[in-house]
C-alpha cells in the first residue's frame, strides 16, 4: 500500500519430577518442605527477553496466538524541487488472517488523496496471490512477491521477520525501553533496508524519468532511512511499525527531494474470514 506510484510525477522546470520421600526416609520434613518440592512450586516464570532476537520470538509468539489482526494504515509522500511540492497519502484498515490450517489472508480497503482529488483502493492478499483494484480500474493481479506488489502491501506482523532478517544478517538493531514501550529500531547502516528503499523509489522514479530526469539509481544518494518496531512490554505484542526513508535525485545541477513515510498500527484482534469477491472471477 505504498502510495509512491499512485501520485502524478511532479512537474519539473517498513519437570522437576519430584521425588517423594517416605516419611521413614525423612521423619523430621515437614509440611512446609514438602510442599517446596511440589511440581507447582518449582515452576518458573519464563525468563524476560534482553536482546532484539529475544524481543522478537516473544512478539512472534504474542502474535502467532491469535487468529487474526485488524490494523490502521497511513501514507505520505512528497517530491520537492524548487520550492514546488507534489504529495500523497493514504489511509485504510486492513486484516489478516494466520490459521495454521489454511492459507494466510490479508484485505485492505482505503484510499488515496494527491492534488485534492480521493481515489479508492482495495487490497487482496491470498495464498501467495495479491489482487489489487485502483479507482474505477480493472483488478490487476500478480505474485505476492512481485516488487510492485509488495509495495503495495502493508503488514506489521511480517515485519518481525523483516526484523529477525536485520539481527541475523548483523545489523545494528537497537533496543530502547521509554514511555511503557519497547523500541526495535534499524537505521541508514543497513544494506538490506537501503534495498528496500530502493525498491520502494523504483515506481517514481520511472515517472521521474517518463518527465525528463535522466538520474539513475546509481547516482542518487540515500538521505534518511529507519524501520521501527514498537511492542508492548507486557504482552509482547506488536503495536505499530514504522518505515520511513528520503532520496535525494540529482536534476539541473540541483536536487530532487523524495520522502515517504508508512505506518501501521495494530487496533485489535480479527476472527473473521477474508474472501476474494465474486467480481474477480
Amino acid at each position: 500500500m505504498r502510495v509512491n506510484r499512485r501520485f502524478a510525477a511532479l512537474v519539473i522546470p517498513l519437570s522437576v519430577a519430584l521425588i517423594g520421600c517416605s516419611a521413614e526416609e525423612q521423619p523430621t520434613a515437614s509440611v512446609e518442605s514438602a510442599a517446596s518440592k511440589s511440581p507447582e512450586a518449582k515452576k518458573t516464570e519464563p525468563a524476560k527477553p534482553v536482546t532484539p532476537e529475544e524481543f522478537l520470538d516473544r512478539a512472534e509468539q504474542a502474535m502467532a496466538a491469535e487468529g487474526g489482526w485488524t490494523f490502521a494504515v497511513k501514507g505520505s509522500e512528497d517530491l520537492v524541487f524548487q520550492g514546488q511540492a507534489s504529495t500523497a497519502s493514504y489511509k485504510a484498515t486492513a486484516e489478516r488472517t494466520q490459521d495454521p490450517s489454511a492459507p494466510s489472508a490479508l484485505h485492505s480497503s482505503g484510499s488515496v488523496l494527491s492534488k485534492g482529488k480521493r481515489k479508492p483502493e482495495e487490497i487482496f492478499v491470498i495464498d501467495g496471490t495479491a489482487y489489487v483494484k485502483e479507482g474505477n480500474d480493472a483488478w490487476k493481479r500478480g505474485p505476492a512477491s512481485a516488487p510492485d506488489m509488495q509495495n503495495k502491501v502493508e503488514d506489521p506482523v511480517a515485519a518481525l521477520a523483516e526484523f529477525r532478517t536485520y539481527v541475523q544478517e548483523g545489523d545494528d538493531v537497537t533496543l530502547t525501553k521509554a514511555g511503557g514501550k519497547v523500541k526495535l529500531q534499524v537505521r541508514s547502516g543497513s544494506r538490506k533496508l537501503s534495498q528496500k528503499a530502493m525498491r520502494e523509489l523504483k515506481p517514481t522514479l520511472k515517472q521521474l524519468q517518463k518527465a525528463g530526469v535522466s538520474a539513475t539509481e546509481d547516482q542518487l544518494t540515500l538521505s534518511r532511512v529507519e524501520e521501527t518496531l514498537i511492542l508492548d512490554p507486557a504482552t509482547y505484542r506488536v503495536e505499530s511499525h514504522r518505515f520511513r526513508f528520503g532520496f535525494l535525485i540529482p536534476y539541473g545541477g540541483q536536487d530532487i527531494t523524495y520522502s515517504q513515510d508508512v505506518t501501521e498500527e495494530i487496533r485489535g484482534v480479527f476472527d473473521g474470514d477474508i474472501e476474494l469477491p465474486a467480481s474477480i472471477g
